[in-house]
């Protein structure tokens, strides 16, 4: 312990069952502590009058008020860090999108305790959003980050790279990109920026299965870009953006000069299922120079190692300012490692991806 006060987390749930469980799963970290739980939005303005909690877990589908419409009255009144923990469905994907817009900092599923390995999994994520949302960048000013248990490393999903990959004749660019906390509104802003003929584009976003299909299909209509969600097999080409399945790992590969992208299950990397250690190791590997390695906001250290191997193998790469990210933990620790070759603020990422396109494009044809 380093002597600092614990999170103070209000659940805020009509189950009693999952409050119960959500503190069980809290209880064992000792950096955070359950002050209250509330069956509905009712009963947790009356916990916040008592003491005001620095995390707020919250429901959606609650009697009286619905938590929606809560989280939207906190954001207005008095922001709060919220994590939306609810049971995901295809049907409720477009409620959930609603409250990350609304300023929600994270999404998480209802814990699952029908086996040793989904408990221990869901007490890692739960404990790892809580502290990442307790680090946000809302309206005030938030506490130094805590430090995190240890983690694999994309070392079980593949061999680190021994000696640069010889490579087949292609001037194709392929930008791999990951972010975790505040990256759905930040990737939205940067896709939105994008011409209908951007550099192909793979995305590991942290979060959880059942979601990264939505969130897809709402970036595909707002963007000139095609966005999907990534199947095993898909190719990978200029105009479309494929984002990494929730709970599956998301790897660019190579055939001759074309690239497609395999999904696989495996263990957490860097804590996180996907993980964009393994996207960034799979891309030094496959596409070494002709990658575009870019790391945005989020908490922890996933992908500040992959992104120094991408820079190792000829990649340019890129990581999110301090100012403009939600969390600089992810960025922080790739520029800290000697991986970023440049550090840029939110609004200007859409523009260096084509700069650095159109500069390429220069060189080769001089």
């Amino acid at each position: 312990m380093t002597g600092k006060a614990p999170i103070r987390v209000l659940i805020v749930d009509d189950s009693a069952a999952v409050r119960q469980t959500l503190e069980s799963v809290l209880s064992d970290a000792p950096d955070i502590r359950v002050m209250a739980t509330a069956s509905d939005p009712f009963v947790a303005v009356k916990r916040i009058q008592d003491e005001m909690p620095d995390v707020i877990i919250l429901d959606i589908e609650m009697p009286r008020m619905d938590g929606l419409t809560f989280l939207r009255k906190i954001m207005a009144q008095k922001p709060i860090p919220v994590i939306i923990c609810s049971t995901l469905t295809e049907e409720g994907s477009q409620t959930l999108l609603e409250a990350l817009e609304a300023g929600a900092v994270d999404v998480l599923p209802k814990p699952r305790i029908d086996t040793k390995q989904f408990l221990q999994e869901s007490r890692t994520r739960i404990c790892d959003a809580v502290r990442a949302a307790a680090v946000a960048r809302l309206r005030t000013a938030r506490p130094p980050m805590r430090q995190v248990e240890k983690k694999l490393t994309a070392d079980v999903m593949m061999p680190a790279p021994m000696a640069t990959r010889a490579m087949s004749q292609t001037t194709e660019k392929v930008i791999c990109v990951g972010a975790s906390t505040g990256g759905t509104e930040s990737l939205r802003e940067v896709l939105e920026a994008l011409p209908f003929d951007s550099p192909a584009i793979v995305i590991v976003q942290h979060m959880p299965e059942r979601f990264t299909a939505a969130f897809a299909k709402r970036l595909d209509g707002l963007c000139k870009v095609d966005v999907k969600e990534a199947e095993d097999g898909d190719a990978v080409y200029p105009g479309r953006v494929l984002i990494a399945p929730g709970n599956r790992h998301t790897l660019l590969t190579r055939s001759g000069a074309r690239y497609h992208v395999t999904v696989k299950d495996g263990p957490l990397v860097s804590r996180h299922r996907p993980s964009v250690d393994v996207l960034f190791r799979s891309a030094a590997q496959y596409a070494g120079g002709n990658a575009v390695g870019i790391l945005m906001t989020g908490m922890g250290d996933d992908g500040a190692r992959g992104l120094l191997e991408m820079r190792k193998a000829g990649a340019y790469t890129i990581a999110q300012d301090e100012e403009t990210s939600v969390v600089f933990g992810m960025p922080k620790e790739a520029i800290q490692r000697g991986a970023a070759m440049r550090v840029l603020p939110l609004h200007a990422i859409a523009a260096e991806i084509l700069r650095h396109r159109s500069h390429a494009s220069a060189s080769i044809a001089s």
